[in-house]
């Protein structure tokens, strides 16, 4: 056979291999060609032994690829073939895993490399696609695509499969089967480097922030249905769906990756509950309940900023400065380069992630090993505001005119609260702490840090509410008494986004009061 010798070439089989499959026989099938006027006394030669040898020859990392593979295929590839006989096979995704084998290097082939061995099989697949023509692996100028997927469908998986490998492969985290997107994140990771391994770090950091940011959508879509109870209140709806949570978490049925989700949706909800409370008091002037304590100290660890600053915030609010201090310099201590922002209502301008945290998600893989690099956006409920600097209120109501007409999907919710990246935020509130405490430097060494981020294009680029931090820089210049330089930042904020944004209540006020004085 001519395949033998077309093998000597390639990095996979093995000459022990290929010498052992010499000794195997083939079978003569009655299996006609598709579609041939005499498919029915036609007969084909079927190397079974030889893919059977072949198959108990490749090591641990090729056979995880190739069930991955299979999932892929059973979950979402099968999501684009709409034509009634077609079907991407398992001997496709065989196929795939054997060329990609032959003409790639045994050290990539290693578990640490994963996810750039499954990128690499689904590149052979688009090969295939792509000419229209799947070749069997051992007998040549047969066509494993013929009568199994028409061309149309091909096209589509061929445009399904780029779109994955350009999101760089996100997909993996939706597979629940046998909990595999969860499994991909925890794969052992080798200590040395390898050519390669700034794409496997890549994928590991963005699996990681959309895992997160999936879940951070969904408790942007239940905060809604729990404050619009009018029947109950917000307080008692926080606690039923507290309780309903914990009790499923602790289910035998629910699986590993459920346990993780509901985990983080009840420390979430936990923070809003004692904010929520805090607020509460606050506004009445009552002193806070003895259980709020445990409350906060059951949310803190959602992230290394977003809790804390919202339990500084509440500090501020009551008037600790002292004790908002504290926990301010102990999440500015947490807050470092490495750690990675993340957002559940919306895409930064310049996406990029720290190769700090994409190169930590390779070695630290769960999730309480993941939260200590990420900082979430901080966010404060109507219920939530008198935890929240007066200032922030305004972008609760950042509507003006026609705005609301102008919000789309998940906007129509979060438009209605505050939202604030955690650096600025946490620069905004040291100011604000600092200068009640009379520490002017520390007061001015946060200005001219949030002045920095807002001044700096790039730095800008990587905020998800740009807006937001924009208008606090412009609030701490008029405490500042620069006026001019509030205005003009404002405005800088309304160059960014000029609906729905409360710059234009800023604006409007400054140039009202200038109007007065002059």
């Amino acid at each position: 056979m001519a395949w033998f010798t077309k093998m000597q070439h390639g990095f996979w089989p093995s000459q022990e291999t290929l010498q052992a499959a010499r000794m195997c026989g083939c079978f003569l099938v009655p299996d006609g060609c598709h579609g041939s006027p005499n498919e029915e006394i036609e007969w084909r030669i079927t190397p079974n032994f030889i893919e059977r040898l072949l198959m108990f020859s490749l090591n641990i990392v090729p056979i995880m690829c190739l069930v991955v593979l299979k999932i892929l295929k059973k979950q979402e590839f099968v999501k684009y073939i709409h034509c009634e006989n077609c079907k991407l096979t398992t001997f496709h995704c065989k196929t795939a895993l054997f060329f990609t084998l032959n003409r790639t290097p045994p050290t990539i082939w290693k578990k640490s490399r994963l996810i750039e061995c499954i990128v690499r099989c689904l590149q052979t697949i688009l090969e295939f696609l792509n000419q229209g023509e799947c070749p069997h692996f051992i007998v040549e100028g047969v066509d494993l695509f013929d009568g199994k997927l028409c061309r149309e469908c091909q096209l589509r998986l061929e445009r399904a499969i780029q779109g994955m490998i350009q999101d760089d492969m996100h997909v993996l985290f939706h597979l629940q089967s046998d909990d595999l997107g969860q499994r991909l994140m925890s794969l052992p990771r080798e200590v040395q480097s390898y050519p390669g391994d700034d794409v496997n770090a890549g994928i590991c950091g963005k699996l990681a922030r959309e895992m997160f940011v999936q879940y951070l959508k969904l408790v942007t879509d239940v905060c809604p249905r729990l404050c619009n109870s009018e029947e109950v209140g917000v307080y008692t709806s926080l606690n039923n769906e507290i309780n309903l949570l914990e009790s499923l978490e602790i289910s035998p049925s629910t699986e590993q990756y459920e346990k993780n989700y509901f985990q983080f949706i009840v420390k979430s909800l936990m923070s809003v509950k004692a904010s929520v409370t805090s607020s509460s008091c606050i506004q009445s002037g009552q002193p806070l309940p003895p259980d709020i304590w445990q409350m906060y100290g059951e949310s803190l660890d959602t992230d290394v900023a977003s809790s804390k600053l919202k339990l500084a915030s509440m500090h501020y609010c009551r008037g600790e400065l002292r004790r908002a201090a504290s926990v301010l310099s102990e999440v500015e201590f947490a807050l470092d380069e490495s750690v990675q922002p993340v957002c559940g209502c919306r895409k930064r301008v310049n996406d990029k992630l720290s190769k700090t945290f994409c190169e930590y998600t390779v070695h630290n893989y769960s999730h309480e090993q993941l939260t200590k690099k990420l900082a979430f956006c901080v966010r404060f409920l109507r219920e939530e505001k008198f935890c929240a600097p007066l200032f922030l209120w305004y972008e609760m109501y950042r509507a003006v005119g026609d705005d609301v007409e102008h919000r789309k999907g998940s906007e129509r919710y979060w438009m209605d609260w505050a939202e604030v990246d955690a650096r600025p935020f946490l620069l905004y509130l040291q100011y604000l702490t600092y200068r009640g405490l009379r520490v002017r430097h520390r007061q001015l060494e946060a200005f001219y840090g949030l002045k920095d981020i807002v001044t700096s294009q790039d730095k800008l680029g990587q905020l998800y509410h740009r807006e937001t931090a924009l208008n606090l820089a412009g609030h701490c210049c008029e405490l500042e008494g620069n006026v001019f330089g509030a205005l003009a930042t404002y405005t800088a904020s309304l160059r960014n986004i000029s609906r729905n944004n409360a710059a234009n209540w800023h604006k409007q006020r400054l140039e009202l009061i200038m109007n007065n004085y002059n």
